[in-house]
């Protein structure tokens, strides 16, 4: 009599959700791929009349392969900022396959908004998916690095053990932005396409956010934004795809923490 075979176990929330990220991933590289190809048919039939204009997108920035503007940025040189130091080492790599780092927190969740609508943005029982990016925080205090806690955007976070570390699965709701691990990766899980801002993650983290400080650290601020030093405030920083965003409260100064590789977030 054959063997029979043993259920495989259920996987967890946290790599059912990784690969649901792979796959909507892969699903907008397809989309990306399939507009493209459409471009360049358009262009050719129509000699390119007009066809500048509508990818340029006026004066409000380029635009993605979605339609969907992507805000301009004004930047400098990270040379106007003299010598910066060196980051410290990341840490072990988290359930989101972002390095966490084994530093104090920047401050805890216990001032994060419990369900009120805030900046216009809802929390609602279950996650949006319709607009689905992520976005790498990193904030340094007179150049000592600070974690960003888990749990932000999700009033009574519920956070599961895994090998890699806690994970939130649980809540009483989620905000369109919100924290699962402690990686300082920013989830924007959005029910339309919207360009959300700094400034709107850290008010549902219930947290000053100004150029003279982040949390409760007090002091100039300078922003980097993608490895440029972002000239503005840094309330007004967008939260774009695989943007990677660093605050630094005081000196000295610190290079860039960029995430390259985003597995499938």
């Amino acid at each position: 009599m054959p063997e029979s075979k043993q259920p495989e176990p259920p996987r967890s929330r946290a790599a059912q959700r990784r690969e649901a990220a792979r796959k909507a991933r892969e699903a907008r590289e397809r989309r990306r791929r399939l507009i493209g190809i459409i471009v360049v048919v358009i262009v050719l039939a129509g000699a390119g009349i007009g066809i500048g204009f509508a990818v340029a997108g006026g004066s409000n920035g380029s635009r993605t392969a979605s339609g969907t503007a992507t805000p301009t940025v004004q930047s400098g040189s990270l040379a106007s900022l003299g010598t910066l130091e060196q980051p410290g080492p990341q840490g072990p790599t988290g359930p989101e396959g972002i390095p966490i780092p084994n530093v104090p927190q920047l401050t805890g969740t216990s001032t994060i908004a419990t369900g009120n609508t805030v900046d216009g943005i809802q929390c609602n029982t279950s996650e949006q998916v319709v607009y689905h990016i992520h976005a790498h925080l990193t904030v340094f205090v007179n150049g000592s690095q600070r974690q960003i806690p888990y749990g932000i955007g999700i009033p009574n976070a519920q956070a599961t053990q895994t090998a890699q570390g806690p994970f939130v699965e649980e809540g009483s709701c989620f905000y369109w932005l919100h924290t699962h691990a402690a990686d300082g990766i920013i989830h924007i899980e959005s029910p339309a396409q919207k360009t959300y801002t700094l400034g709107d993650f850290f008010d549902i983290w219930g947290q000053p956010l100004s150029p003279t400080q982040v949390g409760p650290a007090k002091g100039t601020v300078v922003a980097l934004y993608n490895g440029q030093h972002y000239l503005g405030n840094p309330r007004d920083i967008p939260l774009t795809a695989h943007a990677n965003i660093q605050l630094e409260v005081g000196k000295p100064l610190v290079a860039p923490v960029i995430v390259q590789s985003w597995g499938g977030l």
